[in-house]
Parts: C-alpha cells; structure tokens; sequence
C-alpha cells in the first residue's frame, strides 16, 4: 500500500507518516484547540482536504475488516498507525519476530535423505517434508 500511495501524490505519503496538523487555534487561557470550519482559511481548507483525500485512499486500499478498525479515526495518519500496528506489531513484536526467523535461519539443516532442490523449498513450506518418516 505504500507505493500505491506514493505512486499517487507523494505529499499524501508525507501528510499519513507525519500528520497533517489540522487546524488549531489557541484560546485566552493558553491551550490549543481545534478551530472550528467557519474560521478556516484557504491554507486550513487545503489541510483538511488533504487529509480527507489521504482517509480515501487508505479506505480504498482496504477490506471490511479493517475498515471497521479504522472507521473512527479522524486523522489519517492515525489509520495508518492502527494498521500498522494490526499487521506489523509494536517494536517488541517485530524484534521478537526477528529473533525467531534468525533462530530459525541458524537452526537450518538438511535432513537426511533431502536433495538440494527439496531444501531450498523448504522455507517457503509450512511443514518440513524432509522430517517425515516412513
């Protein structure tokens, strides 16, 4: 999905990883809040379309199942995030993740009577045919 999205207009890949900073306004008491439609001016209206545009593609590219994860998201950096996380995982799954492949990769042999051509598909199998037994 990310190629497709870049493909499309590279500021939407920009606006999803990064955010798009809708508009704000701060208040008498100091704090920032989001300012309303009416008070928009051209460069807000072009932020918030942006992120509208960004939201569609992201909605496109997905089924319904995730469709309803990210549903309720107002931003569309934050679907992006929501994805990520449901089909990447936080930093402790990736690392986990990789600690098991390498494990995996250095536990690797041939099994006895596997031809070469049996162990170079084997990693792409679920079941390892070479530890079956007759």
């Amino acid at each position: 999905m990310t190629i497709f999205i870049q493909s499309l207009d590279y500021n939407f890949w920009d606006l999803i990883i990064d955010g798009p900073n809708l508009p704000t306004t701060t208040n008498e008491s100091g704090e920032t809040i989001s300012k309303s439609r009416t008070r928009y001016n051209d460069e807000d209206r072009k932020r918030v379309q942006m992120n509208a545009k960004a939201k569609h593609i992201i909605i496109c590219a997905i089924n319904s199942n995730d469709f309803n994860r990210v549903s309720s998201c107002i931003l569309a950096k934050e679907m992006w995030d929501r994805l990520e996380v449901t089909y990447e995982g936080t930093n402790q799954v990736k690392e986990a993740k990789i600690s098991m492949l390498v494990h995996k990769y250095e536990m690797f042999t041939m099994f006895e009577n596997e031809d070469i051509k049996t162990i170079l598909t084997r990693p792409t199998q679920t079941t390892s045919p070479g530890r079956a037994t007759s």
